[in-house]
């Protein structure tokens, strides 16, 4: 696995010369995750989309498991680079870049999940946050806990909001002020706070992932002039 990822794919143990590449593979792979999502993946299927056999499969990748981890690093790709940012603005823009790295892929929010080998386009995302704080006080931890707090963030708005390529729906703040606000048309005398916060409702919406990461900034940032 550590060999596949990490570029430097095992040769075909045998056969004629190979007729696939698992360069190919994988981005067939990518190809019905994006359109089907990640659980219609199998190496049957790839192997039909290549109109190639299982068995032919096997010998370029393991199995599933293996098939995956490769489809994650190649689909997340290298984060963007951007010009040197103060360590606030740099770490929000690498927060908005990973959110639309998920936008992009949204069967990755269920594929970067559990014990798992990681390959290097997903540790230079790592490396990028973690830079992203290098000179702003925080030390090697803090920097580290820093990071997945916001990933955390990110990807429980990309978990909500984001429609899964063939399975759930996602469902933006428009659509929870919608519901609200029918329900509550009939019954805001039993849930007063709610009612209360609707009617300052400004009509700015979709605004939790800015939000959120702007009050986590807000607290490094108080623990960074704190020392």
């Amino acid at each position: 696995m550590i060999n596949l990822l990490w570029g430097d794919p095992l040769p075909p143990t045998r056969g004629p010369k190979p007729a696939m590449t698992v360069e190919g593979i994988t981005g067939a792979a990518i190809a019905l995750a994006d359109t089907d999502g990640l659980d219609a993946v199998s190496m049957q299927r790839v192997a039909g989309a290549l109109s190639f056999t299982k068995m032919a499969l096997y010998r370029y990748v393991p199995g599933k498991a293996e098939l995956v981890a490769l489809m994650t690093d190649v689909a997340i790709g290298p984060p963007p680079e951007h010009k040197q940012q103060p360590w606030r603005e740099a770490l929000r823009t690498w927060a908005l870049d990973l959110y639309a790295a998920f936008e992009k892929h949204p069967w990755l929010l269920l594929s970067t999940v559990g014990r798992r080998e990681l390959g290097p386009n997903e540790l230079t995302w790592m490396d990028h946050g973690i830079r992203a704080l290098t000179g702003s006080g925080l030390n090697g931890g803090q920097q580290l806990d820093a990071v997945l707090t916001v990933v955390g963030h990110v990807r429980t708005v990309a978990q909500q909001s984001l429609t899964m390529p063939g399975g759930t729906t996602g469902v933006t703040e428009e659509h929870i002020t919608s519901a609200l606000s029918e329900v509550l048309a009939t019954q805001a005398e039993r849930f007063p706070g709610l009612a209360a916060a609707m009617r300052s409702v400004d009509g700015h919406q979709n605004k939790g992932l800015t939000f959120g990461l702007d009050v986590i900034l807000d607290g490094l940032e108080v623990l960074i002039k704190r020392g």
